[in-house]
């Protein structure tokens, strides 16, 4: 291991003493906390390391012994020691570990490749310790994205409406030294992005997962798979099998993939190009998303806190029965549509609607998954915060014939199938209309006005020769080339149909447009699976279209 002697010790009492000072602050009166709480607190790290026109350079100083171990039992996610070069900043004795849910089992079980997300906690051995004010810094391995730049690209677009969202910037990553790739840093959601969003406000967050994925004791299920779900019934919903009931008129089986739970169904779908599929979030026989009955959903079904286990066995800070009620009783007031202004940011979650919707990221509430969102209360009023998206934009799909119609004309009016937390959003004229709007500023403004343009193209201006070098990465160049394309067509796509759905030009919910997909925008020069999809570990990535030709 390389030390850095008395440098950690010294850092200790600097951050001993910061620790001190904002737990003073957290100690003040009511109205001094009202002051400064929920007011942003600029932070050194937010432009020192996410100015997104420089490049980050990480440098993990290891004993190779350790890194070849850390990535051998990848599964336990477990904490090793390292030094760690942020740009100029060196920071010793810094917790470092593997990191995700299925991005994590699918390395896993790819013999072809240990390109590992990786978690780095700077605070994790040393109490108080940060890098320029940031306590946890993540590196995305850019997992099922061949373009390496779809959660770029959504997390730009939190950050152009003032959203509460992470930084975001990319990191030319390497080990003692030498590179192994280029990934996407991430400010963590943790007590640094508190601290900078909301100031020292007392507020709790949790990040709800009722899929049971993932490594270590957090067990080991794929994709979502609830407790007690049959393996042989999972492997064929997720082949379009196990769906005999249903009637498709040219008989061809849609995509099920991440849309729905096996069960019985008699759907019909409407003819021609673009079908869809009936809203699946409200189904028989079981709550909104896939294990989400514990109130990972956000759905509120009673006062007893035991329904809402999801929510507090996945707590990021310290919380209580107190906290948790305050919760219930928000989720309660919510669903029922009383004084929303005073239980939820209202504004905050209709921007995180619009970009959520835009970018159709069905590895989440929009689809049956109720996971990859952190849910943040203050003073009893709730806040959804965005995470994870590198399946968006169809990523979950995995290239169907339908998904691309699907992806670009995904009705923005019903966007969310895994809940019913947003409906009373919806179901406002007031907040429709704002939500609208900021949905019009990213299909106008954003997009067709210029600015993703200019981000795409800085973008590759960056990163060309990163990825084009990069030692670990998960796809070729010439695929990232053709991801990287395919995403602008499909993003610039979407645009014009999310701003014809707001004008009324095009049906705007899935009822609307099964029943009229004339009027929907022509996605057939689109292939998804061009952009990437899942890999359980498998060492070739073939769309449906091309297995089904086999």
């Amino acid at each position: 291991m390389i030390s850095c002697k008395h440098i950690t010790k010294i850092i200790s009492a600097m951050m001993a003493a910061a620790v001190a000072f904002c737990v003073w602050l957290m100690g003040l009166s009511q109205e001094a906390v009202e002051t400064l709480g929920g007011v942003e607190v600029p932070m050194a790290y937010e432009t020192a390391l996410f100015d997104t026109e420089k490049i980050m350079h990480v440098d993990i100083q290891i004993e190779e012994e350790e890194w070849a171990d850390m990535l051998e039992n990848a599964m336990a996610e477990e904490y090793y020691s390292c030094d760690v070069l942020v740009n100029d900043q060196k920071i010793c004795n810094v917790g470092i570990r593997p990191k995700g849910n299925t991005s994590l089992s699918a390395i896993a079980m790819n013999p072809d490749t240990d390109r590992y997300s990786l978690k780095l906690e700077f605070d994790h051995y040393v109490e108080g310790q940060t890098c320029l004010g940031l306590d946890k810094l993540i590196l995305n391995n850019n997992y099922a994205d061949a373009t390496n730049m779809k959660e770029a690209v959504v997390y730009d677009m939190y950050q152009y409406l003032g959203a509460d969202a992470s930084l975001y910037n990319y990191a030319e990553v390497s080990v003692n030294g030498e590179y192994i790739g280029v990934y996407l840093a991430l400010e963590a959601v943790e007590e640094s992005f508190l601290l900078r969003n909301y100031g020292t406000g007392d507020g709790k967050l949790y990040k709800p997962d009722g899929m049971q994925m993932g490594g270590g004791s957090k067990g080991g299920n794929f994709r979502g798979k609830p407790s007690g779900f049959d393996e042989k019934e999972l492997a064929e919903t997720e082949k379009g099998i196990g769906a005999e009931h249903a009637d498709f008129p040219d008989g061809k089986t849609p995509d099920f993939a991440g849309k729905m739970p096996p069960g019985d169904g008699d759907f019909d779908f409407a003819d021609g190009e673009g079908r869809k599929m009936p809203d699946m979030g409200k189904m028989p026989g079981g709550s909104h998303a896939m294990g989400g009955g514990n109130g990972a959903n956000l759905n509120y079904t009673d006062e007893e806190l035991s329904s809402y286990s999801d929510i507090w066995d996945s707590e990021v800070t310290d919380s209580g029965k107190t906290d948790h009620k305050r919760v219930v009783t928000a989720l309660k007031n919510i669903s029922g549509g009383s004084e929303l202004e005073k239980y939820l940011d209202v504004d905050n979650i209709l921007k995180y609607m619009a970009v959520h919707a835009f970018s159709v990221n069905l590895d989440s509430l929009s689809g049956n998954m109720a996971h990859n969102y952190y849910l943040y209360e203050y003073n009893g009023m709730l806040n959804i915060l965005p995470w994870d998206y590198n399946l968006s934009f169809g990523g979950m799909n995995q290239g169907s014939e339908s998904s691309a119609s699907e992806v670009v004309n995904d009705a923005v009016d019903t966007p969310f199938q895994g809940t019913e937390f947003f409906d009373v959003l919806l179901e406002n004229e007031t907040y429709l209309s704002r939500y609208h709007e900021y949905l019009r500023e990213l299909s106008q403004e954003y997009v067709l006005n210029g600015r993703f343009e200019e981000v795409y193209l800085g973008i590759r201006s960056r990163i060309d020769m990163l990825v084009e070098t990069d030692p670990t990465a998960l796809y070729s160049y010439e695929e990232y080339e053709a991801g990287a394309e395919m995403l602008y067509q499909t993003v610039m796509l979407r645009a014009e149909s999310v701003k014809g759905q707001i004008d009324g030009a095009i049906p705007a919910t899935d009822e609307e447009q099964m029943a009229d997909v004339a009027e929907l925008v022509d996605a057939s020069g689109i292939d998804i699976s061009v952009m990437g999809v899942m890999d359980m570990g498998g060492r070739e990535r073939k769309s449906a279209r091309a297995a089904k030709r086999q």
